[in-house]
């Protein structure tokens, strides 16, 4: 992190997937390691995997290994009817880092940021300028990570970056560049 307390990297490539499954079948719990039965806009990381739950039936699932996270969550869900949809090519991922995080996330996002309102462990889907993100905030530490569209990936990276130099630049930021 640089000396303006601010970094904005991209994530390195993980498997991602989009779980719908009917609200009633929630009571199971967890399935392949992945706990379903959390509250909708908030995230549960367990180990290497983490569930986002977008919905009453919608959650991105996050892990190391695409296989493995295919064949556990079917062997739990069963016969159940439910999708499984393998997005890891679809989105790519930043994680926007340091002390002034928050505050170059909502130079160009609607919701409120603030610790009590966004705490960790809170995860929705927005926009971050004109483009649809999904922006989780896995634990307490000012990290964040956005989830956006390949092709909406340069657009966001620019923005981002764009917001913090204009942020530091700013005489009521606190850092005079």
């Amino acid at each position: 992190m640089g000396e303006a307390g601010i970094a904005i990297l991209p994530l390195a490539p993980s498997a991602r997937f989009s779980l719908r499954l009917a609200a009633a079948v929630v009571e199971i719990g967890e399935a392949g390691g992945f706990w379903l039965d959390i509250p909708i806009n908030t995230c549960h990381v367990a180990g290497e995997r983490m569930t986002v739950r977008l919905g009453p039936n919608e959650w991105l699932l996050f892990g190391p290994q695409a296989d493995a996270i295919r064949h556990d969550v079917a062997a739990t869900l069963g016969d159940r009817f439910f999708s499984l949809v393998d997005v890891g090519d679809r989105d790519l991922a930043f994680a926007v880092a340091g002390i002034h995080a928050r505050d170059v996330i909502n130079g160009g996002c609607p919701l409120d940021l603030d610790d009590i309102v966004f705490p960790a462990g809170s995860a929705s889907r927005t926009l971050l300028g004109k483009a649809q993100i999904v922006l989780i905030r896995p634990g307490a530490e000012r990290l964040y990570r956005i989830e956006c569209g390949r092709s909406f990936a340069l657009y966001v990276r620019a923005y981002l970056e764009n917001i913090a130099h204009e942020f530091l630049r700013s005489p009521g930021s606190g850092i005079l560049a």
